[in-house]
C-alpha cells in the first residue's frame, strides 16, 4: 500500500533508471524531497513532509537498488524476473490522527517477500515496455519483540517510457492495479477492538480480501550530475472488504511528491543494466 511508496522514495529517490546499454555499477547522491500523503488509505488527514532524499543505485548481478527499492535477484531471464524485495514504513501516532485517537500507535514496519516480473511487451527501439509485476510480501513490525502483521499481494501493470517526447534522459512511468491483503493485515489498520470502541467509533473486525486499487504516474529526468522527479498517486478503496470500518473516513486519496538530488559519486566500472 502507501508504505511501499514511501520506502521506494527513501531508498531510491522516486525513480532512477532510464534505458541504456551500460551504466555505472553504483551511483550515490543526496537531495531533498517534499511528500504529501494521508496517514493511511481511507484517512482524511493529509500531511506534508520535507525529507532528505537519498539517491542510491546499485546494479549488481544478484543485488539491485533503484526505482523498485532493494531487490535480491533469484532469476533474471529475458522476460521473467524472480526476486526478493525489501521495503520499510514509518509509524502513525494515534494522537496525531483523530479517527485513531486513543488506539495503539501503528508501529514502523518492514515488508519482505518474493516477486515475479513478466515483460509483456517491449518496443523495437527499447524505449517503451509493459510489465506485469506480481509481488507478495509479509509485513513485520520494528520493535523490541517484532510481530508479523500480515500478507500483501499487489499485482501491477507497469508501463515505462524513456526519452519522453525526445527529452533525453527522461522517464515516464504509469502503474495501476488492485491490492489484496489478508485479515491480519487489514485488522491492524482498520480493525477496532472492543476495548477501544467509542460511541462514535464502534467495534469493528476487518476481513481479508480486496483492499482497493491505485494508479501512479511518475516523471523524472537524469542530468549528468543531477536528478529531478515527481509523482502523483490516486488511491480508491471503494468496495474494499474494510470500506465500512469506522476508521475509513473517505474512500479516495491523492498523494504526491517532488524531489531533486545531486549525484556526487559513481563507479568507474560499467555493467549491462538488463532493463
Amino acid at each position: 500500500m502507501l508504505r511501499r511508496l514511501i520506502a521506494a522514495v527513501v531508498l531510491a529517490g522516486f525513480s532512477s533508471c532510464v534505458f541504456a546499454a551500460q551504466k555505472p555499477l553504483w551511483e550515490l547522491g543526496l537531495g531533498v524531497g517534499a511528500l504529501s500523503f494521508p496517514d493511511y488509505p481511507g484517512s482524511d488527514q493529509q500531511r506534508l513532509y520535507v525529507v532528505p532524499l537519498p539517491y542510491l543505485v546499485y546494479r549488481g548481478k544478484y543485488l539491485r537498488a533503484g526505482r523498485n527499492g532493494i531487490q535480491g535477484r533469484l532469476f533474471w531471464g529475458d522476460r521473467v524476473h524472480l526476486y526478493i524485495s525489501l521495503s520499510a514504513s514509518p509509524p502513525v501516532n494515534d494522537s496525531d490522527n483523530s479517527a485513531r485517537r486513543g488506539m495503539p500507535d501503528l508501529r514502523p514496519m518492514v515488508e519482505l517477500g518474493p516477486g515475479i516480473d513478466v515483460r509483456l511487451w517491449r518496443s523495437a527501439n527499447a524505449r517503451m515496455h509493459l510489465d506485469l509485476r506480481l509481488p507478495v510480501r509479509t509485513a513485520i513490525t520494528i520493535q523490541f519483540t517484532p510481530r508479523q502483521v500480515g500478507w500483501l499481494f499487489t499485482p501491477t501493470l507497469s508501463l515505462g517510457v524513456s526519452n519522453v517526447a525526445g527529452w533525453s534522459g527522461s522517464r515516464l512511468g504509469v502503474e495501476a492495479g488492485p491490492l489484496f491483503a489478508n485479515r491480519s493485515y487489514n485488522q491492524t489498520f482498520y480493525g477496532v477492538p472492543p476495548a477501544f470502541a467509542t460511541p462514535a467509533r464502534p467495534a469493528y473486525s476487518a476481513n481479508g480480501g480486496y483492499s482497493g486499487a491505485q494508479l501512479t504516474v511518475s516523471l523524472s529526468r537524469r542530468f549528468s550530475r543531477y536528478w529531478i522527479g515527481a509523482f502523483v498517486r490516486y488511491q480508491n478503496i471503494s468496495g474494499a472488504v474494510f470500506a465500512d470500518s469506522p476508521l475509513v473516513v473517505q474512500k479516495q486519496n491523492v498523494l504526491f511528491g517532488v524531489g531533486a538530488t545531486w549525484v556526487f559519486g559513481q563507479s568507474s566500472r560499467l555493467v549491462d543494466t538488463g532493463d
